[in-house]
């Protein structure tokens, strides 16, 4: 079964791995990252050995999001980032193909652990099963 294995931040969390503290965080120090990324790496490393990692892709910060939608006669509306308003964001993603949930649970609480500044948020891992049914196969459950 293949799973989307989230992790979140906000655009103070970008900020603060750029040296900026704020009150959501305190700064990273250049340490502060190489550990992060020997951690996240070494998860990317064994998923890669163990035939499970499909992909994993870290994101850039809020700031540098566009929204699409659509108006009233069907034009697209598009809009810039940063978004005041948008406080947990996708901040990266693995997508894993494990044989259960448990295994991906174990994944999931391994990037949990991730090391970090004291006093820096935390964020849940989100764990989504991926449905690899087909168009068809999704509507004739429906129907």
């Amino acid at each position: 079964m293949k799973y989307l294995v989230m992790v979140q931040g906000a655009q103070a969390d970008y900020d603060a791995m750029n040296g900026k503290a704020s009150a959501h965080s305190p700064a990273w120090s250049e340490q502060d990252l190489k550990t992060m990324f020997a951690h996240m790496n070494a998860i990317n490393d064994d998923l890669a050995e163990s035939g499970e990692l499909v992909d994993a892709q870290g994101l850039v910060e809020p700031g540098r999001t566009r929204f699409v939608s659509v108006d009233d006669e069907g034009r697209p509306v598009v809009t810039d980032g940063p978004y005041g308003e948008t406080k947990e964001v996708l901040a990266g993603y693995w997508v894993v193909d494990c044989e259960s949930l448990e295994r991906v649970t174990e994944i999931a609480a391994r990037a949990a652990s991730c090391p970090q500044p004291a006093g820096a948020p935390e964020y849940p891992v989100v764990i989504r099963q991926i449905d690899e049914r087909g168009g068809a196969d999704l509507l004739a459950d429906l129907g």
